[in-house]
């Protein structure tokens, strides 16, 4: 049998809108980043016929320009599209217990209330530190781009994708 890789495939696209407003930090090293939740709503026809739906809480973190974006236009009840991809981490809490979250890393963020800027996209790599877990941002190789951008249909690129 032939040897089979899979393929390294962190892909993460989901609407919703915000539980809370966003919660705007930054980091020792300055760093901007914020954290939020949003519902997912998915509606579906149970066996007999009536339809439901299933609601699903998904935590969300973003980082530099992007964080600055969400914190600036973002509040509780927000619709916003997010890609990104799924990321995990632990800590231990006061208590000594570990905890650990799966949430989405926001690569690119889609406002989709009127008046808020379309898409607002994350250009800085991020790659983990050799001395510890965190995440540590990489100097862009351009520069930043405004966050004034103009409208999309919802093009996140993804029409050339082949897998």
């Amino acid at each position: 049998m032939a040897e089979f890789k899979m393929p390294d495939i962190n892909n993460v696209l989901i609407a919703g809108n915000l539980t809370n407003d966003p919660i705007f930090r930054k980091t020792s090293s300055g760093t901007p980043v914020v954290n939020f939740y949003i519902a997912s709503n998915r509606k579906y026809k149970d066996n007999s016929g009536i339809w439901r739906e299933n609601v699903c809480y998904v935590g969300v973190v973003a980082w530099n320009k992007l964080a600055e974006a969400c914190a600036q236009t973002l509040k509780q009840s927000s619709s916003v599209l997010i890609d990104g991809e799924l990321q995990s981490r632990s800590w231990r809490n006061e208590d000594g217990n570990m905890k650990n979250i799966v949430e989405i890393r926001a690569r690119r963020i889609q406002f989709l209330d009127k008046g808020a800027p379309q898409n607002i996209e994350e250009n800085v790599p991020f790659t983990k530190s050799d001395e510890s877990d965190s995440v540590t941002p990489q100097e862009p190789e351009k520069p930043l781009a405004d966050i004034e951008v103009e409208p999309t249909d919802f093009d996140f690129g993804y029409q050339d994708l082949k897998l």
